[in-house]
């Protein structure tokens, strides 16, 4: 994707403060101290992308600065592509995107599983620390937890019989 400059006037509810002139910081921060000239506030550098980023169609540029930690991949990487054909205010974005979410965690335990690392699940979803913190809590999860595995485990033998 490459840089196009944007003009808020062309999209709706954008740029509502590039006027200089209705700068609600104003009183509080004054840009010309930081750039000499009271029009223009100072623009971060453009950081360049090295993998593939997912950008929603809402947007005509990247930002200045995005995160490229985990380029999609996989299945998670699919469903999150196809999530963003849609717009951001269409549901299907967000529950596709919750969808890859749950996949990518499947997709990592596969991964650890691969490499003959048996994944350690309590201490990655913080059981101690909601022992230390959240004692009620974590007591409430894992009874409703066990009530409903023993529930299944009822219906499973119920209907083996």
């Amino acid at each position: 994707m490459t840089h196009r400059p944007v003009d808020p006037s062309t999209i709706p509810g954008w740029g509502i403060d590039a006027d200089p002139r209705n700068d609600p910081t104003y009183p509080m921060r004054d840009v010309s101290k930081e750039t000499g000239d009271p029009g223009r506030p100072m623009r971060l550098p453009r950081q360049e992308p090295r993998v593939e980023l997912l950008v929603s169609i809402e947007r005509t540029d990247l930002p200045a600065v995005f995160g490229t930690t985990v380029p999609p991949s996989g299945l998670s990487g699919t469903i999150r592509r196809s999530a963003f054909r849609y717009s951001e205010s269409h549901w299907a974005h967000w529950l596709m995107l919750m969808a890859a979410d749950r996949v990518n965690v499947v997709e990592g335990v596969v991964q650890d599983l691969g490499r003959g690392r048996i994944p350690n699940v309590p201490a990655e979803m913080g059981v101690r620390a909601e022992w230390a913190h959240n004692r009620t809590g974590l007591v409430q999860k894992v009874a409703i937890v066990g009530a409903l595995m023993g529930l299944g485990w009822l219906l499973l033998r119920r209907r083996a019989r």
